[in-house]
């Protein structure tokens, strides 16, 4: 598995938000955040994934739902688990459906507006704000 170089600056990873209330099991919301990671270019080929214990110390979540996750992903050939090293982007990129990029594009785009309106920002506003920001 050759590694792409990259300076650790431009290199982003995965900050996970969990949602136990928007009805997506935790294991597949984990998969859902790895994939989206790959497929915007936040994480790339050889990239080193948290370990399981702790990713499950700083989700507070149970390892289980971690490795339930991971081996998923592993299946698919998304990751690959070197024994004793670690769990590693793979060079198989993720395809995620129409529907599921829309949906995940719709999880965003809620995320992001939920946000503006807590900071006190209305729509008429955040539609401003998005053209400039665009310039």
């Amino acid at each position: 598995m050759g590694k792409r170089a990259r300076p650790k600056s431009q290199r982003k990873g995965i900050d996970f938000s969990l949602d136990p209330e928007n009805g997506v099991p935790i294991y597949r919301q984990i998969i859902q955040q790895i994939e989206f990671a790959i497929l915007s270019g936040r994480m790339i080929t050889g990239d080193r994934l948290p370990t399981i214990r702790s990713l499950a110390v700083e989700l507070k979540t149970n390892p289980n739902t971690i490795a339930r996750a991971y081996s998923e992903l592993e299946i698919l050939g998304i990751l690959v688990t070197q024994v004793g090293s670690g769990t590693y982007i793979s060079d198989k990129k993720p395809v995620m459906e129409d529907d599921g990029l829309n949906r995940k594009i719709r999880e965003v785009l809620a995320r992001f507006v939920q946000d503006m309106s807590d900071l006190g920002v209305g729509k008429s506003e955040l539609v401003t704000l998005l053209n400039v920001y665009k310039e």
